[in-house]
């Protein structure tokens, strides 16, 4: 085996040497120097082969290996680099001749353009008619008008300006509903989208929804496929007389602008979506009026839809307003004011959300500002007479919320319960209910009275969808006994059977563990 090693040693010795001759005059004789070193290699090996041994030759085959994967390597390395190269080339030229073309189609079609208008000069010219001069379109509406929203920066919320330039607001119409409660309301809503859209809802989820509406403008709606996720808020849309506007979210959104849109350098026109055209027209109304994000956590929440969010936290509702454009100009549409546009009042969000492989997790910072509703079970049929929908303005349903919150305070009582189970859940999982969720907990449970519901249901509900909603972080595997002491404590609390959904989850969580 020492023989081994001596090879080696007067190996490298030799390799080294002839390396350095090699570089030194490899530009005059390199190949003298190659065949030369190959004799003097198999020279040494002859020299040291036979006194190899078995464990020489099992070293001597294992260097062999080495050195046919050092040279291999080597040799991938390059290829890999021409490869690149060659690529990158390759679509440089690709990339050159496409912005050719596209120049050219860009040249042939403003070539196309004016001839065409020529032509409609030369039609128009031979009927006698100056081609430069004001007319009425058949309809009665200036041609000025139109090219001026043609012509506009903002073409399709410079349409809606027009819409609504003679719009007279129903407050006062007669054929308003008046007198209605949030009670009378709900219950209405679930015999019209039974009778009128055969779509069937329990009281409960009419009530929390209501209840919802008054606490959050963002409300995201859980639950297996089928269960009527999206159904329901274009039910309310119905309702309301006011069509939803959905907006299907798509996998590649990433910030603001798949919602509001940008501006086109090449046409010089801001890409208008039809999430944008929904906000600005709910400027000008006086009802209810609803955007559906289907399938909302397809992309990231927090990416495409976090500047609301966090607008939407802000105590002054006149300080809702989303930047469209930084460019303020005297043709923008009327209702941006220096390229901003206000949220108003009467508009909700309504999100839908599976949870499965292709989906995202909503985070804590989207649910925390949100009223989240699980819809897991179909809708059971039932009896219901013909409903018509209302007529009612956002003051009127707003006026509705201030009430409950006059009438149907959360009692001390129960909110110093609820300080008992916040210092046990902190104790026992580490999680606290926050300044946000009691807020919630404030404005959800009055109205929630208010649509005929009950103070401990509504309770029940804050405290499985805004609460237990965190523990799915934590893991349960190592926290059964806790989850059992948790339900002790609620009955202890609140009464047996009190929390049902609280219960029904913590149920759950124990099964998982």
């Amino acid at each position: 085996m020492s023989n081994f090693f001596s090879y080696i040693r007067d190996l490298f010795t030799a390799l080294f040497r002839n390396l350095g001759d090699f570089f030194y005059t490899g530009i005059i004789k390199p190949w003298t120097f190659v065949g030369s070193d190959f004799s003097e290699y198999d020279a040494i090996l002859r020299t040291y082969l036979d006194g190899f041994g078995i464990w020489g030759w099992m070293l001597f085959v294992l260097f062999l290996l080495i050195v046919v994967s050092i040279i291999g390597l080597l040799g991938y390395m390059l290829y890999l680099l021409i490869y690149r190269v060659v690529r990158i080339g390759r679509n440089d030229m690709t990339r050159s001749k496409m912005l050719a073309q596209i120049q050219s189609l860009n040249d042939q079609l403003y070539a196309a353009v004016m001839e065409k208008n020529e032509i409609l000069k030369l039609k128009v010219g031979s009927l006698g008619i100056n081609p430069n001069s004001s007319s009425l379109n058949p309809d009665g509406t200036s041609r000025d008008e139109e090219n001026k929203v043609n012509d506009s920066m903002f073409p399709k919320l410079a349409m809606i300006d027009k819409k609504y330039q003679d719009y007279h607001p129903r407050v006062d119409s007669p054929d308003m509903d008046a007198n209605i409660s949030l009670e009378e309301l709900s219950a209405r809503f679930r015999l019209f989208a039974a009778s009128q859209l055969g779509l069937y809802y329990e009281t409960s989820m009419i009530r929390t929804v209501f209840a919802a509406l008054g606490t959050s403008r963002l409300l995201i709606l859980e639950g297996i496929s089928g269960t009527g996720k999206t159904s329901l808020p274009y039910a309310l849309g119905k309702f309301f007389q006011n069509d939803v506007q959905i907006c299907s979210v798509q996998p590649s959104w990433r910030d603001r602008s798949e919602l509001i849109g940008y501006y086109n350098e090449f046409t010089k026109k801001f890409n208008e979506t039809d999430f944008l055209k929904a906000v600005y027209e709910a400027t000008y109304r006086e009802d209810n009026c609803i955007i559906i994000l289907d399938e909302m956590n397809l992309a990231r929440v927090e990416y495409y839809f976090a500047e609301f969010l966090s607008i939407m936290e802000m105590p002054d509702p006149s300080e809702w307003k989303v930047e469209v454009t930084n460019t303020p100009s005297a043709d923008n549409p009327r209702h941006l004011e220096n390229g901003k546009l206000l949220i108003p009042q009467n508009l909700w969000f309504f999100g839908t959300a599976n949870n499965d492989d292709s989906t995202f997790t909503i985070t804590d910072k989207v649910y925390d500002r949100a009223m989240s509703l699980q819809l897991n079970n179909k809708g059971v049929a039932f009896d219901a007479e013909f409903t018509e929908p209302v007529a009612i303005t956002y003051n009127y349903l707003a006026q509705l919320y201030n009430e409950a919150q006059t009438n149907y305070p959360v009692s001390e009582v129960n909110l110093g319960r609820f300080a008992k189970l916040d210092t046990f859940v902190i104790a026992k999982f580490h999680i606290a209910f926050g300044n946000r969720i009691m807020k919630q907990l404030k404005r959800f449970v009055p109205n929630y009275v208010a649509c005929g519901g009950t103070e401990l249901e509504a309770l029940d509900f804050i405290f499985s969808s805004k609460v237990l909603k965190k523990f799915s972080a934590l893991n349960l595997a190592f926290l059964h006994e806790e989850l059992k002491q948790l339900a002790t404590e609620l009955e202890k609390l609140f009464g047996k059977n009190t929390f049902k959904l609280s219960n029904q989850v913590i149920d759950d969580f124990i099964k998982m563990s």
